[in-house]
């Protein structure tokens, strides 16, 4: 079977899918241990035995609406490659608008909390773009925390992992910046969202009936986190923005939405007022 021809056969296996051509391409590029581009180059490239189970193993795995990062292993975040599996939510591009925000605001020596860290992206992020600050992450998911620190071990990256709720692990110590890409799917919408999601950590998708339990319990309890002047960051979800920036207006001065690449309210941040 040549690469054409694999291609082609998991395109119409994999119809179900938004882009099933494309999925095929960075499955049978794994499977070659090339890159899509140089795969691309020669379609007419024979596949070894070997090769044909790894691909036929990956499209199986797709078929069943698996998330094409865990099949692949791996997501690009901030222009770093992360470890992806069902352990931590998979990190998105979206996110990536909440990072660009927080480093706005982070000085040589400032001490960092990314709290619900997952696979440690942001935080790791973080440290490797501002390498003088001091990163803490935290999250309630042992699982999680594990496959942060792998990340941070690969990509070199001197961040304090903590276990523990919210601000739990961090009780008594304050920072000049927060950034948090908490749970903020309502629960109304399990068992509604796109199948690959519901393949993901329900712990960190749900909160609450309006998916803003955690924004509440934030904006109350981080300004006891927060130096004067500190900053807080949170990414939101579709629809949220509004209500979330209402929950900051107490405590926080500045308060502005940012919007994502796809132009969509998707961060909300504030400064501690004086």
């Amino acid at each position: 079977m040549t690469v054409l021809e694999a291609l082609r056969k998991a395109e119409s296996r994999l119809q179900a899918i938004p882009e099933p051509r494309l999925d095929a391409e960075y499955m049978l590029a794994e499977a070659l241990h090339t890159s899509r581009l140089m795969m691309l180059i020669d379609k007419s490239r024979a596949l070894t035995a070997a090769e044909e189970e790894a691909f036929e193993g990956m499209v199986a795995r797709r078929e069943k609406r698996e998330p094409l990062q865990y099949i692949l292993g791996s997501q690009s975040f901030m222009g770093f490659s992360f470890k992806t599996d069902p352990r931590a939510l998979i990190p998105r591009n979206d996110t990536e608008a909440l990072c660009e925000e927080a480093l706005r605001h982070i000085r040589p020596g400032d001490r960092v909390l990314d709290l619900c860290t997952g696979t440690g992206a942001l935080g790791i992020a973080i440290k490797k773009l501002c390498q003088k600050a001091v990163v803490t992450a935290t999250d309630i998911s042992e699982a999680a925390l594990s496959l942060a620190k792998e990340n941070a071990r690969s990509l070199q990256a001197e961040v304090r992992f903590l276990q523990g709720d919210l601000f739990t692990p961090v009780s008594g110590e304050q920072f000049d910046v927060i950034v948090s890409n908490p749970p903020y799917i309502p629960e109304a919408l399990r068992g509604q969202l796109q199948a690959e999601v519901e393949k993901e950590p329900a712990l960190a998708l749900f909160a609450g009936e309006d998916g803003l339990d955690f924004y509440r319990r934030i904006a109350k309890e981080a300004p006891g986190h927060l130096l004067p002047q500190g900053w807080l960051c949170l990414e939101v979800g579709d629809g949220e923005a509004e209500a979330v920036a209402a929950l900051l207006k107490a405590d926080f001065e500045s308060v502005r939405i940012l919007t994502d690449l796809n132009g969509l309210d998707r961060v909300v941040s504030g400064q501690m007022r004086s």
